[in-house]
């Protein structure tokens, strides 16, 4: 089994929204190790896909993967806010679907000497891309002021006890800087309160997710990504979205509703003035959940929403 290997969630469903034509050209923003877009290269003789992913570790296991397919798929090391640059450099003016999968993938969790997971010890790194991005956990844990933590905790990860966490933490680097995961568990564990630790999550889970989210800056990007794709696709062309948690799935929620929004100008302005146009209609209205069967098979996917819109 390839070492990058990650079950793709909603895989029948993003197919079946995704494609409209059997000879299209479409983009996966997140490539992974693949999955979606061998699904749709094997659903589509004749179809193209672009293979986007900031991950060095899972274009190569892509490219892997993917090999059989030959010139179908096009491959590119690169971050997804740059979305309208790479089209322009494959000379692609518009395309007939995007797929975005956000979070992090299966094999970035297992791969211990990433740092991502509170399950495994490994230095505190977290970055997705890891040749070209400098900034780690190490360095915010180590260097953010107790507020900044604070802020960034509550923020990313939703956790009530971030204040508390925060000076745990400032606390124990006074000693020592941190430097992998165990380390950060156990300051983390000793700062929530046993009585308050909820049974069915890890106590480091919300920490963990904050820190890897500011580390890649994984909520910023979202919005405007998806409004340059928005524009790039041809009347008919598909925006399929599959979001994990909360603060995903907000941004993605509010940037459909801003690109199906036909003016932006204040209620009380009898004259438009923004020029904002409709770009796509809601198909369907609500999000797609995983089927009882799906999660059966893979837990991972419990959290897993697909939003999907269409260029009108």
């Amino acid at each position: 089994m390839n070492a990058f290997f990650h079950k793709p969630v909603l895989l029948r469903e993003t197919v079946s929204e995704l494609v409209t034509l059997a000879d299209g050209v479409y983009v996966d923003c997140t490539l992974g190790a693949g999955g979606h877009t061998e699904a749709i290269l094997s659903a589509c003789p004749k179809a193209t896909v672009i293979g986007i992913d900031r991950d060095r570790e899972a274009i190569n296991a892509s490219e892997q993967r993917l090999a059989p397919f030959g010139e179908r798929v096009l491959f590119v090391w690169e971050n997804f806010s740059h979305l309208s640059d790479i089209l322009d450099n494959f000379g692609y003016e518009k395309v007939d679907g995007f797929l975005f999968d956000l979070g992090i993938s299966s094999p970035q969790l297992d791969h211990e000497e990433r740092g991502f997971s509170y399950m495994r010890d490994a230095p505190l790194d977290m970055r997705m891309d890891r040749e070209r991005e400098s900034l780690t956990a190490k360095d915010i844990v180590n260097t953010f002021s107790a507020d900044d933590l604070t802020e960034l905790i509550y923020n990313y990860g939703e956790e009530r006890w971030a204040k508390r966490i925060a000076a745990f933490i400032c606390e124990a680097r006074e000693d020592k800087p941190l430097e992998t995961t165990d380390e950060l568990v156990r300051i983390i564990k000793a700062a929530i309160p046993k009585k308050f630790r909820d049974g069915g999550h890890h106590p480091a889970k919300k920490t963990f997710q904050a820190l890897r989210i500011a580390v890649n800056d994984e909520l910023n990007i979202i919005a405007p990504a998806l409004k340059d794709a928005a524009e790039r696709l041809r009347p008919g062309g598909k925006l399929a979205v599959i979001s994990f948690h909360s603060l995903e799935d907000r941004i993605v929620k509010d940037t459909f509703k801003y690109l199906y929004t036909d003016c932006v100008c204040p209620p009380e302005q009898v004259i438009c003035t923004c020029d904002k146009k409709r770009l796509v209609k809601l198909t369907p209205r609500k999000p797609i959940l995983p089927s009882e069967e799906e999660l059966a098979d893979n837990p991972r996917a419990r959290s897993a929403k697909l939003r999907v819109c269409t260029r009108i």
